[in-house]
């Protein structure tokens, strides 16, 4: 019963003894005019407007500029205005298994108390000098994770892919089979009816034991997707506070990005990268950089970012300012989903920059070997398929042609034991004849 006064006495702890009050003073296209309220109010405080809530975008004497959380009909000039003050989220070790909104209150269906102690959603990230190096090689359960692109302890990789490539499954088998204490998800402007299947069925009984999921649906107002990131790194950040080690997914960066720049563009900043504003690309790299190692005596962080590139255009914006600030990425090709090969991983293009160190110098040998014969078979297929190339032509083009079955089918498995059997199967694909 501790456990259940302890959310109580938080509840109770949250409710303000005074409240400030403002009034509508302007409503516009999507953006209010609050006065009475302008001094002492921060940028990014949160306010209510009867049912309503929205955020402060815009701070001036004259009043301030709120984007509700939702349309704004039916109010009327001089409706009462609350300040609630700043945006924060109180997590608790009970959340584990649970499905919530990015304000934490449960989407499941269940009461859910919050934690005796509240965060703010923009954290800052570890001091630089202080945090710890990347730690040891994780097991995933994936033989191409186990050997050619490994995954550490406090990595973050981005997974870039496009819509209907597998993106998801792969992210459920991360949080099915990657270690970690903890795993927490940030559904990130997803369609509400994938929500209870991506749980349910995708995640299953399995994965939801040990996760957390904080859901942000695609109708609802770029403020809650936007904060659905904040909130979801906050919940990583108190378990990994407490010196466990954390899998944080992310799903994804570029819905992320998207709310952002709506925000942005109602607080009056102009566009300027393919239509995002200048403040998205600090608000990426914020986001990012809260994740990876912890200072000495926390836990770790480590995060899967995905990313939506149309076409693979791995040069959009996202996809770009992303890709400079984490430990690896992983590009997932239509085409190979096409052909029926899970996870439609290219390999090629994807590299985790956790190498060479996760691997000793036999393992290095074997990865490197097997990059070289698949990127030889890469510049020769079109020839291959076509007919055109002369069995004698090329040792390296004849040897990649009799590997290239069993590597493919390779990156597919994911049923490995532990990595030291993924590397053995790796070299007897290599020795394939």
């Amino acid at each position: 019963m501790r456990g259940l006064f302890d959310g109580l006495r938080a509840g109770i702890a949250a409710v303000p003894v005074v409240q400030r009050i403002g009034r509508v003073a302007e409503i516009g296209r999507g953006t209010l005019v609050v006065s009475g309220l302008a001094e002492g109010t921060g940028l990014g405080d949160r306010v209510t407007v009867g049912a309503l809530g929205g955020e402060v975008i815009r701070v001036a004497r004259e009043g301030l500029t709120v984007l509700p959380d939702a349309a704004p009909e039916g109010l009327a000039i001089g409706a009462e205005v609350a300040l609630t003050g700043p945006a924060q989220i109180a997590p608790d070790d009970s959340w584990i298994g649970r499905v919530v909104d990015p304000f934490g209150r449960p989407l499941d269906g269940r009461p859910l108390f919050p934690g005796p102690v509240p965060r703010g959603l923009r954290g800052a990230a570890p001091a630089a000098a202080s945090r710890r190096r990347l730690g040891a090689r994780l097991e995933t359960g994936l033989r191409a994770f186990n050997t050619l692109l490994p995954l550490v302890r406090g990595q973050r990789i981005g997974l870039f892919a496009g819509s209907g490539v597998g993106k998801s499954s792969l992210l459920a088998k991360f949080a099915r089979g990657v270690e970690a204490d903890v795993v927490v998800l940030a559904l990130i402007g997803e369609r509400g009816r994938e929500l209870r299947d991506f749980t349910e069925h995708v995640l299953g009984p399995a994965g939801m034991a040990r996760s957390v999921v904080v859901a942000a649906t695609s109708d609802q107002s770029p403020l809650i997707r936007r904060r659905c990131a904040w909130a979801a790194m906050a919940v990583a950040e108190h378990f990994r506070d407490q010196g466990l080690h954390v899998l944080l997914l992310a799903d994804s960066v570029t819905r992320f990005a998207e709310a952002h720049r709506e925000v942005a563009l109602a607080g009056g900043e102009e566009a300027s990268m393919r239509g995002y504003p200048p403040s998205v690309a600090h608000a990426i790299m914020s986001l990012a950089e809260r994740a990876g190692p912890g200072p000495q005596g926390a836990g770790d962080i480590t995060a899967v970012f995905t990313v939506l590139v149309a076409g693979s255009d791995m040069e959009e914006p996202v996809a770009d300012i992303l890709r400079g600030v984490l430990d690896g990425h992983v590009v997932m090709d239509r085409r190979i989903a096409e052909r029926g090969r899970f996870p439609a991983i290219d390999l090629l293009r994807s590299v985790s920059r956790a190498l060479p160190e996760a691997a000793d110098e036999a393992e290095n040998r074997l990865i490197a070997e097997a990059r070289r014969l698949l990127g030889a078979y890469d510049r020769a297929e079109m020839m291959i398929q076509a007919g055109l190339y002369a069995a004698g032509s090329d040792p390296v083009v004849d040897q990649a042609i009799r590997v290239w079955p069993a590597l493919d089918a390779f990156i597919a498995e994911d049923e490995a034991e532990d990595t030291a059997a993924s590397f053995v199967r790796l070299e007897q694909c290599l020795s394939a004849r």
